[in-house]
């Protein structure tokens, strides 16, 4: 959102020029104005989605590893985990999920708890991932992140 020419001046022509401050998305501006409208956030994902999922394609087709990885937040609202072999969900205590949004994006716990509520459920993302990795701050990552290399080697 941030180097493709094509989403910024469409992001701009549909939300304005304060959408990107000093050439960086300002995402606190964005978020404010497309988690309070159902149909801005659509138009939104109709902008990006697209395009993130075309040039992943692209990225993992140039891929000469035994595997790759594609991290996206909304990997299953925006449907291009049907394109993969495995979905791996990491997730965390709802408490810390909105603590870490609140750090990162200086949003407010109800804006945060507005976003979650616009995604799929915890129980509905565990429906549709093939393995889970728990980032809680207590559960070693590590661990969980080697067990997985070890089994997408094989």
């Amino acid at each position: 959102m941030n180097t493709d020419v094509r989403i910024k001046e469409k992001l701009i022509a549909q939300f304005g020029e304060a959408t990107y401050k000093d050439g960086l998305l300002d995402r606190g501006f964005l978020a404010n104005m497309v988690f309070s409208d159902k149909n801005k956030l659509e138009l939104l994902n109709s902008i990006v989605h697209p395009v993130v999922i075309q040039e992943a394609k692209d990225w993992a087709e140039r891929q000469t590893t035994r595997y790759s990885l594609k991290e996206a937040a909304l990997l299953f609202e925006s449907g291009s985990y049907k394109e993969l072999d495995y979905t791996i969900l990491v997730t965390a205590p709802m408490d810390i999920r909105i603590q870490r949004v609140i750090e990162r994006d200086g949003a407010t716990e109800q804006q945060v708890q507005e976003r979650i509520n616009k995604q799929l459920s915890d129980e509905e993302k565990l429906q549709l991932a093939d393995f889970v990795i728990v980032n809680d701050g207590i559960t070693p990552l590590l661990p969980q992140v080697w067990t997985l290399h070890q089994k997408f080697l094989k």
